[in-house]
């Protein structure tokens, strides 16, 4: 896990964690990265949740970042049979060690093979789905892609959030954690569809495993910003990431670059039209 400065979200995440059924076979070890955060996070985890390993963050590693760091102590201390990735918003249902291994036991049964990425998905208090896994159903020009919602079977994902990612540890193996190409978003799709081409498979766990409310919103800024700032906005980390993204389309989706880098200009030149667009 990786935060900053959202104590309270911090705090019911690992609570629900520690909640959560696991299998006596198994021990845990929990990773959490606090990166510069200043409003108690680290101090309030140590007191109520003594075991947790804190690593320290610059305060500038943004999401991916934080999560690889942690995930390669996590490596470099441990001998662990998976890895669990967890975003720091999300509160886990009670089933959910259960769920997830129980999809990659179902998936060795009906394949033959183990599945190497398990992504549980999350959804808002109004029951919608908000992350897990989905399924490219269009790859030339244009990508189009659609997002699974849990059916009671495992279903093959063409990339996967990391809100609720279990990894094995042989697939860290053979194709490493999350890409250090990516500072904030985008790091997890690119690791499942790297995986993908690699030949490891994931797969939506059966059913829901958490809540977690849907927080992006609109990717772009309105017209009323000037265009100083929707041109910062669009090199920055935590806005379009134009640099990162580029790197992400050209890489699983070359075809769909040029359609990409029109749609990323007209956001920040023409975000009236876009807005019309998108209505």
């Amino acid at each position: 896990m990786t935060c900053h400065n959202r104590r309270d979200k911090t705090l019911a995440c690992l609570e629900s964690f520690v909640k959560a059924s696991k299998p006596d076979v198994y021990e845990f070890a929990i990773y959490l990265t606090d990166d510069g955060s200043n409003d108690g996070t680290s101090e309030a985890v140590r007191q109520f949740f003594p075991g947790v390993k804190i690593i320290a963050g610059s305060g500038q590693l943004f999401w991916a970042g934080g999560m690889r760091l942690a995930w390669q102590k996590a490596i470099n201390e441990g001998n662990f049979d998976y890895y669990l990735l967890l975003n720091d918003d999300v509160e886990l249902f009670e089933h959910v060690i259960q769920t997830l291994l129980e999809t990659s036991k179902s998936v060795y049964i009906t394949t033959g093979t183990e599945a190497g990425i398990v992504s549980g998905a999350t959804e808002d208090r109004s029951g919608n789905v908000t992350y897990g896994g989905s399924i490219i159903v269009k790859n030339h020009l244009n990508m189009k892609a659609k997002q699974l919602s849990p059916n009671g079977y495992p279903q093959l994902c063409d990339f996967t959030n990391s809100n609720v990612l279990l990894v094995a540890n042989w697939v860290v193996e053979k194709i490493g954690i999350l890409d250090t190409e990516f500072t904030h978003g985008i790091a997890d799709y690119d690791y499942s569809l790297r995986a993908k081409k690699a030949g490891i498979r994931s797969y939506l766990a059966t059913k829901i495993c958490g809540y977690c409310e849907f927080d992006h919103g609109p990717n772009w800024k309105t017209a009323s910003f000037p265009l100083k700032e929707r041109i910062k906005y669009l090199y920055s980390p935590k806005g379009l990431a134009f640099k990162q993204y580029r790197i992400y389309i050209k890489r699983h989706f070359p075809l769909y670059w040029p359609y990409a880098f029109c749609l990323l200009w007209l956001k920040t030149f023409f975000p009236s039209i876009w807005d019309t667009f998108k209505k």
